[in-house]
């Protein structure tokens, strides 16, 4: 399951990349925005999901005891 994390915080990289080089977007800065957005709720997901204990804190999110 650590490459699935691993592969979200690449991809929310990659999307951050994508979203800070487009310059000069006057009609899809919607898209840019939401690159930059996904991108960082990726890497927040994956880090985290790769902490030790995450499943406790997710379980405690979900009320599921």
């Amino acid at each position: 399951m650590g490459f699935y994390y691993m592969l979200l915080i690449l991809i929310g990289i990659i999307f951050l990349i994508v979203g800070v080089t487009r310059k000069g977007v006057p009609r899809s800065i919607k898209v840019i925005v939401l690159l930059f957005v996904l991108g960082i709720h990726f890497i927040v997901l994956g880090t985290i999901l790769l902490m030790p204990g995450s499943d406790e804190i997710i379980a405690n999110l979900l009320n599921l005891e």
